[in-house]
């Protein structure tokens, strides 16, 4: 089964409500078995809009993925983004 990758990008407008976000979203990733690739680093924008944040955090399945992002536990972290951040985020399926 192919894995799945959530592929965020992320500008922070209130650091203190997105780092209480980003705490809760943490333990909701992990119990999906999620593993953050790049979390935050440097990066190098060369299309489309810049956001200073990009996190990428590999899952064992797309399936996986979803459950992860439709999780009342997601879904509570989730809250404390929604207005401390401007946020786009896929789940894009890895070749196998």
């Amino acid at each position: 089964m192919p894995t799945a990758l959530w592929i965020a990008h992320v500008t922070v407008t209130d650091e203190a409500s997105y780092a209480e976000y980003a705490k809760r979203a943490t333990v909701a990733i992990d119990d999906f078995k999620g593993e953050f690739l790049a979390r935050g680093g440097k990066f190098e924008q060369l299309e489309g809009p810049e956001r200073s944040r990009n996190v990428v955090a590999r899952f064992p399945s797309l399936q996986a993925a979803h459950d992860c992002y439709y999780s009342d536990a997601y879904q509570h972290a989730l809250s404390f983004a929604k207005g401390a951040s401007q946020r786009e985020l896929s789940i894009v399926e890895e070749i196998g």
